[in-house]
């Protein structure tokens, strides 16, 4: 199926979703809110995706929202933010939550919705060119895209407050010293590297790094019990269903390398 805002290629299990709007800042509208919901439920359903790698095309990863599309709402903008929003936080969480790890490569500046696509990864690499601010309260909005749930959990709370009302813009080495980003790669390797870890990661378990992803995403709102409670019935699923569980085990014992399936 053809996309207007984005690119989407799967090669070797891995789906390569790719920002799609270089003349406009790959920013964010209707369309593409709900084109990447609609990619992020094929890619949490399908057996055949299991690494996602997000990117962009052009100089900016994603300038935001598309004020000039907001401007032209007048008063229907409420309810176009309201649409535009829902699809891209569902999204967001379906990507947070499907078993398919998910790496977002950033390849230049990261702003507004932007930012909050850029640390949802799973795992999240950076250019060393690229540029992180937050910038909703610049133009008079509040943040979206999780990021007032991410941040917090990443920085601590005092340090979110301060890079959402003052909207520094981070270098990339200043991000990664926050926590926000995993690596920083240069520009030309950017893209390779992060490829190299998504076809690594689709031949893993993939089961397992679901049930991870989902304990990590509910861990900070558990009690310790809750959260012990779920990790027994997590390992103890995955030994129950999971061939890649039996494999990963057989495999260690016979001093092999396992051969998972994804399964």
């Amino acid at each position: 199926m053809g996309y207007k805002t984005l690119e989407l290629k799967i090669i070797d299990k891995v789906a390569i979703i790719t920002l799609n709007r270089p003349d406009d800042a790959n920013s964010l509208n209707l369309e593409m809110a709900n084109e990447l919901l609609e990619i992020s439920t094929m890619c949490d359903s399908a057996p055949n995706i299991r690494a996602v790698v997000l990117t962009a095309n052009g100089k900016m990863f994603s300038g935001g929202g598309d004020l000039p599309s907001f401007q032209k709402q007048g008063d229907k903008l409420s309810e176009y933010l309201r649409l535009t929003t829902t699809g891209l936080h569902m999204a967001i969480s379906r990507f947070k939550r499907m078993d398919a790890p998910f790496i977002v490569a950033v390849n230049g500046t990261a702003a507004g919705a932007g930012f909050s696509i850029a640390i949802s990864g799973d795992l999240v690499f950076s250019s060393n060119s690229a540029r992180f601010t937050v910038a909703y309260t610049k133009i008079g909005v509040s943040p979206d895209g999780g990021s007032t749930w991410m941040l917090p959990r990443i920085v601590g709370e005092k340090k979110a407050m301060e890079l959402m009302l003052l909207n520094p813009v981070l270098k990339a080495e200043e991000a990664l010293q926050l926590g926000l980003i995993s690596r920083i790669y240069p520009q030309a390797d950017l893209h390779e590297e992060a490829f190299k870890v998504a076809y690594q990661l689709a031949a893993g378990p993939s089961l397992a790094f679901g049930e991870t992803k989902r304990l990590l995403a509910d861990s900070s709102v558990n009690s310790m019990e809750h959260q012990l409670e779920l990790e027994t019935r997590a390992i103890a699923g995955l030994a129950r269903y999971s061939k890649d569980t039996k494999e990963g085990i057989g495999s260690f014992i016979e001093k092999r390398a396992p051969e998972f399936k994804g399964e």
